[in-house]
Parts: structure tokens; sequence; C-alpha cells
């Protein structure tokens, strides 16, 4: 259902988010009900019915919400190696001769910092064996953004030739967030900027 911007609207549908995560931390999510979710606010039933079909909802609600934030992240990055009055990467290029290393470090720092910003709530889903529905949402959203993005610079294109865009954004999506799940899985004890350091050596090998 398409949710309502009203305030009050945008904070009942925060506290049941906040409400669900917090169960979360203390129970299988397959054993949270909705009234759980609803004696852990202030709400009434019924305001959570207006926000919210199902557990399942909220839960798609919270995931819709990061990756928005994760796509405006990716398109301020863009918009920074790219300087204000440029046409495409080639003219970007020649005004700042760095802008091929940003086009590489600039979409890996986006995700890196994600994944460490949101890192107990990866968790979450972790523990719950639900990583896969990032991955869903993902591969759902990000060939919609790319459509309004210049992917002429992404370091897979070179690698991989002529292979259609969803394919290729397709295997970013494999490539650098399977990494990262594993990451997640080893308990997060592995440094984040040694995998990325890593990961920028190689892929600016495979598009030098």
């Amino acid at each position: 259902m398409k949710k309502s911007q009203n305030p009050s609207a945008v904070r009942s549908r925060q506290e049941i988010s906040n409400a669900l995560l917090k169960l979360m931390q203390k129970y299988p999510y397959a054993e949270i009900s909705v009234k759980q979710i609803i004696m852990e606010t202030s709400l009434a039933r019924k305001t959570f019915y207006l926000n919210f079909s199902s557990k399942d909802d909220v839960l798609e609600s919270i995931l819709d919400e990061l990756i928005g934030e994760y796509t405006d992240a990716l398109s301020k990055a863009n918009e920074e190696k790219n300087p204000a009055g440029t046409k495409n990467l080639d003219e970007a290029i020649s005004v700042d001769t760095t802008a091929k290393v940003d086009t590489i470090t600039n979409p890996l720092s986006v995700i890196f910092s994600f994944c460490d910003k949101n890192k107990d709530f990866l968790s979450l889903l972790h523990k719950n064996k639900m990583l896969y529905l990032l991955l869903i949402r993902l591969n759902e959203f990000l060939p919609e953004y790319s459509k309004t993005e210049d992917m002429s610079s992404n370091p897979f294109v070179k690698l991989m030739g002529e292979l259609e865009p969803d394919y290729l954004i397709a295997f970013n999506v494999g490539a650098i967030w399977n990494v990262l799940f594993k990451w997640i899985d080893r308990g997060m004890v592995d440094s984040l900027d040694s995998i990325q350091e890593t990961l920028k050596k190689n892929l600016k090998r495979i598009s030098a």
C-alpha cells in the first residue's frame, strides 16, 4: 500500500518499525506477532493496520527505507565524481584527473559505509536467516536506479564487455554484497577497511 506522508503517520510507522526491531533482538522473527509489535508501542491496533498490512510489511518498509538511503548516497557520490556542468564521465575526467579513481572508490565507500552504519540491522537479518531479503530488494531497486545514473564508469563494464545492464547489475550485487554477507557470517570481526582496500586494488586492476 502507498504510505501516507502525514507527519503523524510517519511517526507511527517509525514507532512500529522500532518496535519490530526491538522484538527481533529478543525473539526469532518467525515467533513475533502483530499483537506483540502493537504492545511494544503506544499505538492502537487500528493505527497499525492503517499503516501496515502485516508484520512482513513492516520489515519490507524498513528495508525499503534503508535502500532508499543507500541509493541516495550512491547518487550523491555520483554527483561528486562528476563536477557540476560536465555532461558525461569523459568530460568529468578531463576536469579532474582523480575522477577515474573516484568512479571505483566512491561506490565501494558508500556500500561499506552503509554496512557499517546498519550492521546491527544486518546482524538481525543474519540471525533470522533473512539476508536474502536484502539481496532481493537490491536486485529490484538497483536496475531502476541505474536508469538514471551513468553506468559507463562501472569497473565491471570492461570485464563483462557487452553484457546487458540488468546482468551487469546482478553481477555487481552478487559479487560485492556476497563478500559483505560473508563478513556478516564471520561475525563482523574482520576489518571492513581492509576488505574494502583489497577490493579497490583488484577493481582498479580490472579497470586499468
